[in-house]
């Protein structure tokens, strides 16, 4: 049976382990056994963290559109439930941009929803 040498594909495969902690703090960007550790942590946690990105959006969304109904004087709650009662079907970050950017539209939607409350 031939025999195998493995150093080139343990040097890649450390190579490539240290190129991907590049810019890791101490010896997790040079140490491969710190690294390879801290790697995978830091997957761990951007897998979290691209889901938790959602709920922070959703949840910063829904403090800009109460704030825009709070100068009207309804609440958000209030607000969402005239909306959908008047069948209206806008989305949270829509209805934020609106009430950023397009005031004057956020209003007229408020007034509609208004109607139903």
């Amino acid at each position: 049976m031939v025999r195998i040498k493995r150093g080139v594909t343990s040097h890649k495969k450390k190579k490539r382990v240290l190129k991907l902690t590049k810019g890791f703090m101490w010896g997790r960007k040079s140490k491969y056994r710190l690294a390879k550790d801290a790697l995978f942590h830091a997957w761990t946690h951007a897998y979290h963290d691209r889901k938790k990105k959602k709920r922070n959006f959703r949840s910063l969304w829904q403090i800009q559109i109460g704030a825009a109904c709070k100068k009207q004087g309804v609440s958000y709650s209030k607000f969402i439930n005239g909306l959908k009662k008047s069948k209206i079907e806008i989305n949270r970050k829509m209805l934020s941009e609106l009430a950023r950017n397009h005031s004057k539209i956020f209003d007229k939607v408020l007034e509609k929803a208004k109607e139903k409350i």
